[in-house]
């Protein structure tokens, strides 16, 4: 159910970004170079200069096998005299979707070649105790506001997935708000979604209405007819971009030309597009999807994912759609979804929050 209020997003998110400067000694707003961010950065940028609290501070995990076009982006933001950099480019490890064998790669590993030269403002040393990509954002939170009330302003929205949605509207995290998550009560340190409610036509409007610079890989990917929902800026080998792999050459020959030389797997994607995409139709050899997901498992697969289909399996085998699952599970196998996005948005929907909802009270 959604509860409307008598103010426009705009005014709402502006709103909650105030009430995060008033609260928190330090704000930092996180850029991917996407159009999420893009938004968050200019409300920040607004209420900042309102309040004398520039400059902003900004930040940016560079995963190294960057669009170019990012970069560019990224250095028309972190150049600027009202902004305070940190522009991370750190040895790190982040998972390699367009590779079965490979499994997580090296980004700016010491001692080889990287894609591009470091930018002069960046920092190059990861003093903070993990290499895992998805950790690091709450450790440099943590690290470089030390001694400090200070939250991170991300650009996730929960039309996006079901599970973004739940996990932004029902559990209340700081002073009664629901929509950020906690890095640390003890420390006071947090994320806050201040655009969570917004639409991807709210985003695009205000960057119109506003004639705000944005990422150029947008444009061309909307000539090429990328669905809405798949145009992404990030990493080329992230599990939510890999399909980027296969007209990279055409947009970036550079970048590609450094990818492939890189990338382990990247080529294979560009060669062969189909085996990273799930069939719309169930291929004939196959009698349901649930035939065709056990004989990926069997070939393809290692343990992580038979572990997490069988824990499904026991939840959802009596499920009336369940054909609906299998067929998720075997586009999951197909895409290299490692840390089971596709799945944890499935599962969120209504359809199976109430399923699961009132197979727990049969059983009780």
């Amino acid at each position: 159910m959604r509860y409307y209020l008598e103010k426009n997003v705009l005014e709402a998110a502006l709103e909650r970004i105030r009430w995060l400067y008033d609260e928190f000694e330090e704000v930092v707003v996180s850029s991917s170079g996407g159009k999420d961010s893009t938004v968050c950065f200019n409300l920040a940028l607004q209420v900042a200069r309102e309040k004398n609290r520039l400059p902003v501070n900004l930040l940016f995990i560079d995963q190294e096998a960057e669009w170019q076009a990012t970069i560019d982006y990224q250095r028309s933001l972190f150049y600027r005299d009202d902004v305070k950099p940190y522009w991370m480019q750190i040895h790190m490890e982040m998972f390699n979707s367009s590779n079965f064998q490979e499994g997580f790669r090296e980004l700016w590993k010491p001692g080889e070649k990287w894609m591009r030269e470091k930018e002069s403002i960046a920092i190059k040393e990861n003093v903070y105790g993990t290499k895992r990509f998805y950790d690091l954002f709450d450790k440099i939170i943590q690290k470089e506001f030390a001694g400090k009330s200070a939250c991170n302003i991300g650009g996730v929205r929960c039309e996006e997935s079901p599970s973004r949605r739940a996990a932004l509207t029902q559990y209340a995290m700081y002073n009664g708000e629901t929509w950020g998550k906690i890095i640390s009560t003890k420390e006071q340190k947090y994320i806050f979604y201040p655009i969570y409610d917004w639409s991807y036509r709210d985003v695009w409007a205000y960057i119109a209405r506003n004639n705000l610079m944005y990422n150029k890989i947008y444009d061309i990917q909307y000539s090429k007819g990328v669905p809405l929902q798949n145009m992404r800026v990030s990493n080329l080998h992230h599990e939510t971009a890999i399909n980027s792999l296969i007209y990279a050459s055409e947009v970036e020959p550079e970048t590609w030309n450094k990818i492939q030389e890189t990338v382990v797997g990247a080529n294979s994607v560009k060669q062969l597009p189909e085996t990273i995409h799930c069939p719309e139709e169930l291929p004939y050899m196959f009698k349901n999807w649930r035939e065709y997901r056990d004989y990926l498992l069997e070939k393809l697969i290692e343990d992580k994912f038979k572990s997490k289909f069988k824990s499904m399996d026991a939840v959802y085998e009596q499920y009336e759609h369940s054909e609906n699952i299998y067929k998720k599970q075997t586009e999951s196998i197909l895409t290299n979804d490692w840390y089971f996005v596709m799945l944890r948005n499935m599962e969120g929907s209504e359809a199976l929050r109430n399923y699961r909802k009132e197979r727990r009270r049969l059983v009780k």
